[in-house]
């Protein structure tokens, strides 16, 4: 006779428990954007689809952001003038479109499918997460996006930032240390009461080295789903979490909005 407990669906797996010292020590959590909020690569195939079928969407995702960490670093070694990430965005795509056959495109065009970076989609959790966590905290970006792109893609997606803080606030990219202590100087709070969300280990290390806590955020598609990334976790960061749910649970941060005695001591 067969074992009745075959047949159940394996058990989830208990929350873990709240980092209290974090919940209670961090103020303002700071998100990179791009592949940590938002599905860039996802988004950019699911454009490409409609706008140019014949066009390999995934190749052509891929091929544009191997351009973006390339044009910051010219711009931030003096190579070319501060530019903002619009900017950037566009140079990198009259540099690709010939390659994928599509050099006749018009300037109309070019510029409509340069603003794919404003509608990017938000990975599922996104919104529920960051809704969940605004309870507790501060939430603003921290992207190397422009403020227009930010702000443009938050009012379409549903992101709910206290506020908007970019490389353009800064006149920095990150991993410059100038963008991370300036949302503590923005906040005027010291560099430890900031925790750093992202999905890229090198941005929490910048981070880490100017004394924010770091949460490392799991996106193992970022680049699609048949190119996964290794989400493992790193030493050194403060926080390792699936989701921005998850990571809302960790931090203690309420499923409802919290009473005025919960919101008061939160405050202090």
């Amino acid at each position: 006779m067969s074992d009745p407990s075959e047949s159940l669906p394996p058990a989830a797996a208990p929350p873990q428990p709240i980092a209290e010292h974090l919940a209670d020590s961090v103020q303002v959590l700071a998100f990179d954007i791009f592949g940590t909020v938002v599905d860039w690569h996802g988004s950019i195939v699911r454009e490409m689809r409609a706008l140019y079928p014949d066009v390999d969407g995934a190749a052509f995702a891929r091929a544009w952001r191997a351009g973006y960490a390339p044009a910051m670093a010219r711009v931030m070694r003096g190579e070319q003038p501060w530019t903002l990430i619009d900017a950037l965005h566009r140079q990198i795509l009259d540099e690709v479109l010939p390659a994928f056959g599509l050099a006749h495109l018009d300037e109309p065009a070019r510029a409509h499918l340069n603003r794919a970076w404003h509608r990017l989609a938000p990975w599922p959790d996104s919104v529920a997460g960051l809704q969940q966590l605004k309870r507790r905290f501060i939430i603003v970006t921290l992207s190397n996006g422009n403020v227009n792109l930010l702000t443009r893609m938050a009012k379409r997606a549903g992101l709910p930032w206290d506020a908007v803080l970019s490389a353009e606030v800064f006149r920095a990219y990150k991993p410059d240390p100038a963008a991370y202590l300036g949302v503590a100087r923005t906040f005027d709070v010291p560099p430890e009461a900031v925790m750093l969300v992202a999905a890229h280990h090198d941005d929490l290390a910048g981070a880490r080295a100017c004394g924010l806590r770091t949460a490392y955020v799991e996106r193992p598609h970022e680049f699609g789903a048949d190119q996964p990334k290794d989400v493992s976790p790193q030493p050194g960061n403060d926080l390792h979490a699936a989701s921005l749910t998850a990571l809302a649970q960790r931090l203690g941060a309420p499923d409802a909005a919290p009473n005025a005695e919960n919101r008061a001591a939160w405050n202090t």
